[in-house]
């Protein structure tokens, strides 16, 4: 069984350490990001990749940088026969990608060449896309630029938010590394079009604020692409609001922004004549609840508006 100096950092790459560890493959070394501070306490907390390698009992490495000789070293002395990497963080230098014996395998969640970058995933999802999937793909020291070696393509459902899809891509990531690895030398990898080519960035709360001008389908693309963190929000008699869920609902002749239903349903009227239901919410300084429990505590007018 070959050697694999595994590299990974949040949850999206637990499944494929996991797969790799049950299938018995040799990993002499878990290289993760650093441990950061969360939460108000600002206590540091190990990252998801680094937990499960303790479990497991595997050597974990943390550098700040991998661009120093230490790191380059500590790597090297493990002789690896690959380098896989899956949502790592960091671009990989020219001296870690010569490393190892055979080749540096990532897994990206996206069809490539779209969505290179961060954040594919919760893109697919604001976007409005019904299809996405995963690629395993050689490493260059671009921005999820090498050659591809195998994809599997899912359907995105109509509800379905980018947290759901994350879980369901990360289990079909390591499917299909195994897959890459068993099949590896008999892969022919394919250049990406760089005519195809589209960018993910990182997410951030600039994304938030909900524009009620916007389509139904625009927003509910955002509450879907944003659920989990950081959260699409709007703004009611001046507090802030996170609209964790929400459905499609119809059409609507009212300005958009304004509530048309408040009994058990709350229902926004949205751009181009459409309408949007939020079913869970969060008011500032308060607990998540779903739609009908809110109205009963905070009754809303017909007419009122949000934004």
């Amino acid at each position: 069984m070959c050697r694999i100096v595994f590299m990974g950092t949040p949850d999206f790459a637990v499944p494929s350490l996991q797969k790799l560890v049950d299938k018995g493959y040799e990993i002499p070394l878990v290289v993760s990001q650093p441990d950061k501070p969360r939460g108000r306490s600002k206590q540091l907390v190990m990252p998801e990749v680094k937990a499960l390698a303790v479990a497991c009992g595997l050597a974990v490495y943390q550098p700040q940088t991998l661009r120093s000789e230490e790191a380059v070293q500590r790597i090297a002395g493990c002789q690896p026969d690959y380098l896989v990497v899956a949502a790592y963080g960091k671009i990989l230098p020219k001296a870690v990608l010569d490393i190892p014996k055979k080749a540096c395998i990532n897994v990206h969640g996206s069809l490539l060449p779209q969505y290179r970058g961060a954040a594919p995933i919760q893109w697919a999802v604001l976007n409005g896309d019904t299809v996405t999937g995963v690629t395993t793909m050689l490493m260059g020291e671009g921005l999820d630029t090498g050659d591809m070696l195998l994809k599997k393509q899912v359907r995105i459902a109509e509800n379905e938010t980018a947290a759901e899809l994350f879980d369901r891509l990360a289990d079909l990531g390591a499917d299909l590394l195994l897959e890459t690895l068993e099949q590896f030398d008999a892969i022919i990898p394919q250049q990406q079009d760089e005519a195809l080519a589209t960018y993910a960035p990182m997410i951030d709360r600039s994304l938030c604020a909900i524009d009620w001008n916007a389509s139904a389908q625009v927003i509910h693309n955002k509450v879907r692409g944003l659920a989990g963190w950081p959260v699409a929000q709007t703004v009611l008699n001046g507090k802030n609001v996170k609209i964790h869920a929400g459905l499609l609902a119809g059409t609507s002749e009212q300005a958009p922004g304004t509530v048309i239903e408040n009994r058990k349903k709350l229902v926004i009227a949205c751009g181009e004549g459409s309408a949007f239901e939020i079913t869970s919410l969060q008011l500032e300084g308060k607990k998540r609840m779903p739609a009908d429990a809110f109205l009963l505590g905070h009754p809303l007018a017909i007419g009122e508006r949000l934004g």
